[in-house]
């Protein structure tokens, strides 16, 4: 049996807008909305969906830098992380590690690129010597394709290409169980991301480790991804491997999100794909029923009144059936 790194059940993150003169919430703008899946050992899991739809919220909440609302989240089959306390975090921070958006100000532009890599083993290797640390580092630098002379450089004398390598290398120093990618090829070039991506799969595999990549661009969750999970407005709408999803969606917001992929030379019968209409709702007012219904090409009377549950990895009354 598959052992799950991460199994998430249940995850609510809401945030007060309003509250009344006794302290109580009256508006709150639901970011996060039951979510349950679960992370395998060595898997690679992408997560997408539209601006606002709760992907980065999700994530920061894995790593603590958001609190939850409600719900657990369950790292390596023994820590509920989602109860821990600031202090407690040390006991796992070293195994999940994250990979920022952008590149540039996820760095401290102070510190030497040696001395940035070096706070993680000053902080969970206080037993190297100062030889060891330097060797691992070098050793990490190497890996993601970067050498020993941009050890005694700063941030700004990099490339965007060049200083997500170099986030990618403070992430894997500490060889984490865990790696969480917050879109990290959205704030570079599109010559440059290909060779991230790239990157990212091939350390996974040689050091086995699993991984949560958001992102954009269907093609690269494509490229990258074991399984892939669809947000909408803080739901999951629908998770399955990479294969299922792009030959047979289930939810009409996936097949929107793939009708909308651009296909060079198509022919005209690729314009009479229906594409998705309309702006996502607010989360502040989150439609009655199912959330998607407000632009759903497929919605009826029962989709207003009850909202579904994920069944068979799809969440919607009427789930295509090709």
């Amino acid at each position: 049996m598959t052992e799950n790194i991460l199994q998430i059940n249940k995850l609510c993150v809401d945030f007060p807008i309003k509250k009344n003169i006794f302290g109580k919430t009256i508006t709150k703008l639901t970011a996060v909305d039951n979510v349950n899946f679960n992370v395998n050992r060595g898997e690679i899991v992408g997560i997408v969906g539209e601006s606002g739809c709760g992907k980065s919220t999700l994530v920061k909440t894995l790593v603590g830098l958001i609190k939850p609302t409600s719900g657990s989240v369950i790292f390596d089959e023994k820590h509920e992380i989602s109860k821990f306390k600031n202090s407690q975090w040390k006991l796992v921070r070293k195994d999940i590690q994250m990979i920022f958006q952008d590149p540039m100000a996820s760095l401290n532009p102070a510190k030497k690129i040696y001395d940035i890599l070096k706070e993680p083993l000053d902080l969970y290797y206080p037993s190297l010597s100062k030889k060891e640390a330097y060797d691992k580092i070098l050793t990490t630098m190497y890996n993601v394709g970067l050498n020993e002379s941009h050890l005694d450089k700063y941030s700004h004398e990099f490339s965007g290409g060049q200083c997500q390598r170099i986030g990618i290398a403070r992430a894997l120093i500490c060889e984490p169980k865990l790696l969480i990618c917050d879109e990290p090829v959205s704030a570079l070039d599109v010559s440059i991301q290909a060779q991230v991506v790239n990157l990212i799969k091939s350390l996974q595999k040689n050091m086995n480790m699993s991984v949560i990549f958001i992102a954009h661009d269907l093609s690269v969750v494509k490229h990258i991804s074991d399984r892939i999970v669809v947000m909408y407005l803080g739901n999951i709408v629908e998770v399955n491997t990479k294969k299922e999803l792009f030959s047979r969606p289930k939810h009409p917001y996936t097949q929107a999100l793939l009708n909308a992929i651009p296909i060079p030379n198509c022919d005209d019968d690729y314009f009479d794909k229906s594409l998705l209409e309309g702006d996502i709702p607010s989360p502040i007012d989150i439609p009655n029923g199912c959330p998607f219904r407000t632009r759903c090409p497929k919605s009826q009377d029962r989709c207003e009144n009850e909202k579904p549950q994920i069944e068979d990895n799809v969440m919607c009354w009427y789930p295509n059936q090709n």
